[in-house]
């Protein structure tokens, strides 16, 4: 538009067809900066978006521009020879767009993230740290994400070295990504070589075969180290996206609650030292026996550790239950005095952060812990 203008300014007014061509075609320039400024107002929001000096000035400049093009474009004014001062001032005037031209061209990084913003629709996106992806974390080690690309892709898309400098910034050696795509690939060097391709088809279910071999990947690849952490993706970061990450919350990963207790880790601590730590979901140093019909759960300790003394037991949660003090969702102390028949109960109210009442609707009046005891 530019040189349209430049064109159209140093063209006599003989020059009839060519001068409409050239109309034409920045009327077309002038419609599509009006539809820009109209998304933005969609996407941020009309009191957002005008919140801005420099927005509404802008979209001052597209409507002015706009009026004054299709004034010039539609108007007969072969008449205004008399009157040569106006018709310069409404060439002129149009010298306002190049303002537009160089804003949007300054603002390309913004555009960007209004069209990403657009295309994750009511996905959460991970907007901290300098960061702007349409990528969240569905648990500690699990992330979900949009296909990272490259190229035109990149402008409504995760830009594929912004995700690698995420991950290199938040997981550094201790990430790989999991590609679902079957329909495209990138260079796995973006990820230093730790990408596993699993072919789906969109808006397809994976054959067993392709989940069993994903399941003992990421089963693999977690329990080699606990800082490991999985990038999981397809095209949208949606259905086939959503699949492989409930398989893993289901699976051993990341084992999210059904009332069963294997959501608990039991720590015993005495003498200010751990003497001793079981891990339910694993059955790690212990054995779990659900007692549905006593609404219950009973962990048996294997090589319990003998314990005398001042006893400090606590008990973590892989279920989100909320933490208070010791930044556990509950523990208690005892001493080995008070041990009556090797059996010892402590209610709702003697446990620590249950006996608060704000926590009631999450322990139930019945809910207590039952220590039993063998003599070394």
């Amino acid at each position: 538009d530019i040189v349209l203008v430049i064109v159209d300014l140093s063209l006599s007014n003989d020059s009839g067809d060519v001068r409409s061509a050239l109309e034409a075609i920045s009327l077309v320039i002038s419609f599509f900066f009006l539809i820009d400024v109209l998304l933005r107002v969609y996407v941020e929001g009309f009191k957002v978006y005008f919140s801005s000096k420099l927005n509404i000035i802008d979209a001052c400049i597209v409507v002015v521009t706009l009026v004054v093009t299709m004034i010039y474009a539609f108007s007969d004014l072969s008449g205004a020879s008399l009157i040569p001062r106006v018709v310069t001032f409404l060439r002129s005037l149009r010298i306002l767009i190049l303002v537009r031209i160089f804003r949007l061209a300054s603002q390309k990084k913004e555009l960007e993230k209004v069209t990403r913003r657009m295309v994750s629709e009511n996905k959460r996106r991970y907007q901290k740290d300098g960061f702007d992806l349409d990528l969240t974390y569905v648990t500690e080690r699990v992330i979900a994400m949009s296909f990272p690309s490259s190229g035109k892709q990149a402008l409504y898309r995760n830009p594929i070295r912004e995700v690698a400098r995420f991950l290199d910034t938040k997981h550094v050696d201790h990430y790989k990504v999991f590609n679902l795509c079957s329909e495209k690939g990138y260079d796995p060097k973006f990820f230093h070589y730790r990408v596993e391709r699993i072919m789906i088809d969109d808006h397809n279910v994976p054959s067993l075969e392709d989940m069993l071999r994903y399941t003992a990947c990421v089963r693999e690849w977690m329990a080699a180290d606990s800082r490991n952490v999985i990038a999981i993706h397809c095209k949208g970061g949606k259905e086939r996206t959503g699949t492989a990450c409930s398989s893993m919350i289901v699976f051993k990963c990341e084992t999210k609650p059904v009332g069963n207790g294997s959501d608990l880790k039991v720590k015993i601590i005495v003498k200010r030292e751990l003497a001793f730590q079981c891990v339910c979901a694993k059955q790690q140093n212990c054995a779990v026996f659900p007692d549905t019909g006593n609404n219950a759960v009973i962990i048996s300790l294997q090589e319990g550790p003998v314990v005398t003394g001042d006893v400090k037991v606590m008990f973590e949660s892989s279920a989100g239950l909320p933490k208070g003090y010791e930044d556990c969702p509950f523990y208690f102390w005892f001493n080995t005095s008070f041990v009556e028949n090797n059996r010892l109960y402590l209610s709702r109210e003697e446990l620590d952060n249950p006996h608060k009442s704000k926590t009631w609707d999450i322990y139930k009046e019945d809910f207590g812990v039952t220590l039993s005891f063998t003599d070394p």
